[in-house]
């Protein structure tokens, strides 16, 4: 009878289920959560025994968990995810792509009136404003403020 190998990309996908580090905010290891501070001991026996309450707790719940609700959301965000990449790929997208097309020769319009009236009033404002110096002196008076131009 012969052997099979388990692929090597199969088993470190197995052994990695978080490669992207998407649920490092969620602690559940006991040394994140619990933590006695020296003036507040308890009992050895007492952390010990809590530890593995703890982990069998968590273990046994998770699993639970994971048999009976996580194959339903599993499908419940395939769909969803489906949706929404469906909408993304056929609808929003080519949406996108006509008002860029359609408002093209708009924004070249608007561009030629703004450099055709606004840049020359711009420029000319700025050439007027350019010689125009304030001078503000801690030992003047309040009331008055000095604008030399």
């Amino acid at each position: 009878m012969a052997v099979v190998k388990p692929d090597s990309g199969v088993r470190e996908a197995l052994e990695d289920r978080d490669p992207n580090s998407l649920n490092q905010h969620v602690q559940i290891v006991w040394d994140d959560i619990i933590g006695e501070p020296e003036g507040a001991r308890s009992p050895e026996c007492a952390w010990r025994v809590s530890n593995v309450c703890f982990k069998h707790a968590r273990n046994w719940c998770y699993t639970v968990l994971a048999v009976l609700i996580a194959p339903p959301c599993a499908l419940l965000l395939g769909c969803g995810f489906a949706c929404l990449a469906f909408e993304q790929i056929w609808c929003t997208a080519p949406c996108l792509r006509c008002v860029k097309i359609y408002f093209a020769s708009l924004r070249t319009m608007v561009q030629s009136c703004m450099a055709a009236t606004v840049v020359p009033t711009a420029e000319a404002v700025g050439h007027v404003c350019r010689h125009i110096r304030v001078n503000f002196r801690r030992d003047a008076a309040d009331e008055r403020d000095m604008l030399v131009v």
